[in-house]
């Protein structure tokens, strides 16, 4: 095991190659750093489904490059990544107030749009009403 503290640049640099030697399914080396056992107990802890590894994986990577480049000092686990996730999603599965909204609020801003712009005589019938030949 490596013992030496790297800078940042090092670490990306060190992630990075982790994270492709994952993706390509074989790790080649046979010195890490503390903190890269670390994450590779955490990603095998996390039993990340099969079908959805690699995009998982290239997601979590370019979270933890964001990270690196704003000044933390280690990179963050797979699973503080994917219970931040899911921290930001609702239960029902739709994202919060700071992602995109769920198609039931957009439904009613619609709804709201169109009680604004035309008066009650001249509104246009719902979508459910009209039929076609």
């Amino acid at each position: 095991m490596c013992d030496s503290a790297p800078d940042s640049e090092a670490i990306l640099y060190r992630f990075n190659r982790l994270i492709q030697e994952l993706l390509h399914g074989s790790v080649k080396r046979n010195c890490f750093h503390r903190w890269e056992i670390d994450l590779l107990l955490d990603i095998d802890e996390c039993n990340l489904a099969r079908a959805r590894r690699r995009e998982t994986l290239r997601r979590y990577q370019r979270a933890v490059q964001r990270q690196l480049l704003n000044g933390a000092a280690r990179p963050l686990r797979l699973s503080e990544y994917l219970a931040s996730r899911k921290a930001r999603r609702k239960p029902d599965g739709n994202r919060t107030a700071t992602g995109s909204p769920s198609a039931d609020s957009s439904a009613s801003a619609v709804g709201r749009l169109d009680a604004l712009s035309y008066p009650e005589s001249k509104r246009p019938s719902s979508p459910k009403s009209i039929r076609r030949s």
